[in-house]
């Protein structure tokens, strides 16, 4: 399973607005991946809810059940033991009193590729939409487990109902803050700033 490199602050789900079709999605085994959709009548129109910068496609499933997965390598970013926050968030979303449904699933996993920890948003029901054809936003921030080498990031969706999956998702997004300095590292840099200006004015002296 190859990773892609990760960076601070910057949406780590590649193709999370289904702009590029599907690609940087790899379908499961045994299930069909999703697909990319224009927004219209067959699918959400875009006067229906939804996000305000939707773009000209989103993702639906495809058959009984579609799942897909990518993973990025954050090694580099959790290298220091620091505390390192999340924002997971998203447009997920389906088909009128429907209860077709979309799961975006995050885990956390160590160096052996194990899950340590796990983060989600969704499935919302019919009810959670008010029986509304369209997307609707949730989102899930948190803290990044200690140990964590590398992410995946799952999307499914499953038809309960019709003859079309009418799980939606668009605008998925998965940001990791740069870690802020503890009170006492900053104090010790400061400290040493002034000793250094203190040496090269002593220097200056000499």
């Amino acid at each position: 399973m190859a990773a892609q490199a990760a960076s601070y602050d910057t949406n780590l789900i590649a193709n999370g607005g289904a702009e590029s079709g599907a690609s940087g999605w790899t379908a499961f085994d045994g299930y069909d991946l999703f697909q990319s959709v224009s927004y219209g009548s067959n699918w959400v129109l875009p006067t229906q809810p939804g996000p305000v910068d939707r773009g000209a496609k989103m993702f639906t499933g495809v058959g009984a059940q579609s799942a897909g997965f990518q993973v990025i390598d954050v090694s580099s970013l959790t290298a220091t033991g620091a505390p390192v926050e999340y924002s997971l968030s998203g447009w997920l979303g389906g088909w009128s009193s429907q209860g077709d449904n979309a799961l975006l699933y995050v885990s956390f996993l160590d160096i052996t590729g194990s899950e340590i920890g796990h983060a989600s948003i969704g499935p919302l029901s019919a009810a959670d939409r008010g029986n509304q054809t369209g997307l609707f936003y949730r989102e899930s921030p948190g803290l990044l487990p200690q140990g964590v080498s590398q992410v995946m990031f799952s999307l499914s969706m499953e038809r309960l109902g019709g003859g079309d999956n009418d799980g939606y998702a668009d605008n998925l997004s998965f940001v990791l803050t740069s870690p802020v300095p503890e009170a006492g590292s900053i104090a010790y840099t400061l400290a040493g700033l002034g000793m250094l200006g203190l040496v090269g004015r002593l220097r200056r002296r000499v």
